[in-house]
């Protein structure tokens, strides 16, 4: 189980290749507040000087530290064999440690500056040594609460959230520094762990700086957990002072002071102490770690595989027949467009209707309601009728209904169906000007590759659109002209109507002529002989049309009444005025000028008026609706002949006409400038996850999983 560290060192090299940590890798993190000592910790697991030193935050990057423990015997030279390698140097060896120290200040003020600002931005070092243990270890900026000099005023949330971001990885083992000379209930680090670790799980303790602790106190309880328990367990440790480290005290001397002070100090505890111990626990957890993480993680590798695979896929291989190509994307463009227009796209939209299925709605609900809601006496008024009815007969008083009145007021309210009719046009042309998107980004996704050849088709196919909507808006607008052009008064539907009504109205005539009208007396009426061949010999009017007038007065009556003053004109005459060309004076002394007399806004309507405007009303309505069933029917069948189904049977023959031609065939096929970028990336990513999956392939292989 000792080389499971060696093959996560080995994926981690797979992925840094490729400037990529897509998979969440076993690793140690060391979190602690500034001047705990983490760096003194980390130099004792190497052994060796190797990281920046200073006053305030030195750490300002992560340092992803994987330590590969080599065998001396291979080269003879113990020096020979420790050396160190960065990540961004490529193949440059560090065999001097102190050149490392200065190579990570560099890279650190290269991305962080010099104001003491931080990056989340890793450096990767691998050292080789025969006196380190197979470890990945990640130092992290120290945890600080007030900004000193010239950090950022928001320093601590900048640390704060680094930290987070690293040790919320599940297969991260969080390794809390705390130093023995404070508190360890009011630890930063252990705060911290526990936000991520809430059960400790993965999180093991290490109290630095026993040796400075006050006189007559000791950090027994906090090494036996009984101040703060922790599940992986707490580790003591004696780092260098500051003095051991300006004096260059060798981290061997170190270890070796450490031992004796530990013996000495904490006889009973000094064989589970010390740094020694520290790098077999931190050794022993991570290959446990690795072992319990090694499913998960090959189920991971394989996921993201199959991921960049299809990825890959989209890009598409690059471009060898340019011709081939792009009848290719055309002709699979055209026949995503009609299949969404079919239903049968592979790509169904769940979130809202699309395609045809939005124009089906726009037929039948959208324009359908809208029709339906058309009054078909909406903005005509009984005095309108009225008017109109006047208005047909001219000079003349009229006897019946006049026709003309009819085809005048029906006509103008079937012109009220035209706008509903052009604006459902409008909504169809819409619907398939999406559907053009629509493919774009579901149905065609290699056409991002070529943005110019995206463009010039989604220019083509609206152009046909553009097109098309002229024509199809002048047939709409002939259906309602063929309306108008001829009121079809035999319309069965018409007609049955019409009898209906003739029927009612014959009952209330023959209700009426039973007895005279009660404005003239019976005996006075029924005293005065008719005038032969006048109102007596004219022939009665049809059935259908009211006979009041006729019935409702005799020529005596108005001769009498003409006598009385009460009839005819002189009876409009006040009392006491002479009738005109009377008396001295002026001839026209004492006349009525009628065109003076105000005609009242509003007022009551005879018998006859109101039933004349009921029976046009009645006749208009059931003409309405004959004509309104038939521009419901229409206008989606020439909608769906001039537009869609013409758009559909020439899309394909318009593209290739537009577009296939050679002299367009580099400039159409022209990638966009980021495609290739991304191609690379995604094949480069590709080839590191089928390395990793082979590595993993690997461990259960031989035997080590």
């Amino acid at each position: 189980m000792e080389a499971l560290i060696p093959v996560i060192n080995k994926l981690q090299d797979v992925f840094n290749a490729v400037g990529a940590d897509i998979v969440q890798l076993p690793q140690i993190a060391v979190v602690g507040t500034q001047s705990s000592g983490k760096s003194s910790v980390l130099e004792s697991l190497v052994g060796r000087d190797l990281l920046p030193r200073g006053t305030g935050i030195v750490t300002r990057r992560p340092l992803i530290l994987q330590l590969v423990h080599v065998d001396a015997g291979r080269s003879g030279s113990r020096q020979g064999e420790e050396r160190g390698k960065f990540l961004h140097t490529k193949d440059k060896i560090f065999t001097d440690f102190n050149d490392i120290r200065q190579e990570i200040e560099s890279e650190t003020e290269r991305l962080s500056g010099n104001n003491k600002g931080i990056s989340d931005e890793p450096i990767h070092l691998k050292i080789f040594s025969p006196h380190v243990v197979n470890l990945t270890l990640v130092d992290l900026p120290g945890i600080t609460k007030v900004p000193v000099g010239d950090q950022p005023k928001d320093i601590e949330v900048q640390v704060r959230d680094l930290i987070l971001k690293h040790i919320s990885n599940p297969n991260c083992i969080i390794l809390a520094v705390t130093a023995a000379n404070t508190d360890m209930a009011t630890s930063e680090a252990l705060k911290v762990a526990r936000e991520v670790d809430p059960d400790g799980r993965r999180t093991l303790a290490v109290v630095t700086k026993l040796d400075l602790m006050d006189a007559g106190t000791d950090a027994t309880d906090a090494l036996t957990g009984r101040v703060v328990p922790v599940k992986l367990g707490l580790v003591g440790v004696v780092n260098r002072s500051q003095l051991d480290i300006n004096n260059q005290k060798s981290v061997a001397d170190s270890v070796r002071d450490e031992h004796a002070f530990l013996q000495k100090k904490y006889p009973s505890l000094a064989n589970r102490n010390g740094t020694k111990y520290l790098a077999k626990t931190l050794n022993r957890l991570l290959m446990h770690h690795i072992r319990d993480c090694l499913p998960e993680l090959k189920t991971r590798i394989n996921v993201l595989a199959a991921q960049y695979q299809s990825l890959l896929g989209s890009y598409g291989e690059p471009v060898e027949d340019q011709s081939a190509t792009l009848l290719q994307l055309i002709t699979k463009f055209a026949t995503e467009y009609c299949n969404t227009i079919e239903g049968t796209a592979k790509h169904i939209e769940t979130a809202e209707l699309c395609g045809g299925a939005r124009i089906c709605y726009i037929f039948h609900e959208t324009f359908g309601r809208t029709l339906e809601s058309v009054d078909p006496l909406g903005g005509l008024g009984t005095i309108d009728i009225l008017t109109a009815i006047r208005n047909a007969t001219g000079p003349r008083p009229s006897l019946f209904v006049p026709e003309v009145s009819f085809e005048l007021l029906v006509k103008k309210q079937v012109k009220r169906l035209e706008e509903p009719s052009l604006r459902c046009v409008e909504l169809v042309h819409e619907e398939m000007q999406r559907i053009i998107q629509h493919c774009s980004n579901y149905s065609t996704q290699e056409l991002q590759r070529f943005p110019k050849l995206h463009e010039a088709i989604v220019e083509a196919v609206t152009s046909l659109l553009r097109k098309r909507l002229p024509v199809t808006n002048e047939m709409v607008h002939n259906l309602v002209a063929i309306e108008l052009a001829y009121i079809n008064t035999k319309h069965p539907d018409f007609a049955d109507a019409c009898g209906v009504l003739n029927n009612n109205t014959e009952e209330q005539r023959r209700n009426r002529t039973r007895e005279p009208p009660a404005s003239v007396p019976r005996d006075k009426c029924g005293d005065h002989p008719r005038v032969p061949g006048a109102l007596n010999s004219l022939p009665l009017p049809a059935p259908t049309f009211p006979v009041d007038a006729i019935t409702a007065f005799c020529f005596p009556c108005i001769n009498q009444g003409e006598q009385e003053g009460t009839g005819g004109w002189r009876g409009m005459l006040k009392k006491g005025e002479e009738a005109p060309g009377s008396g001295p004076g002026s001839p026209l002394k004492g006349a009525v000028n009628l065109l003076d007399v105000p005609v009242p806004a509003a007022r009551k309507l005879s018998s006859r008026e109101q039933r004349d405007c009921e029976v046009i009303e009645r006749l208009i309505k059931s003409y309405f609706l004959i004509v309104r069933k038939n521009i419901q029917d229409s206008v989606p069948k020439a909608v769906m002949h001039f537009l869609v189904n013409h758009v559909k049977d020439c899309l394909q023959s318009e593209l290739v006409g537009q577009l296939y031609k050679s002299g367009l065939l580099d400039h159409l096929l022209a990638e966009s400038q980021d495609v290739a970028q991304r191609r690379r990336e995604a094949a480069d990513m590709l080839r590191a996850l089928q390395r990793a999956g082979q590595v993993v392939a690997e461990i259960r292989e031989t035997h080590l999983w």
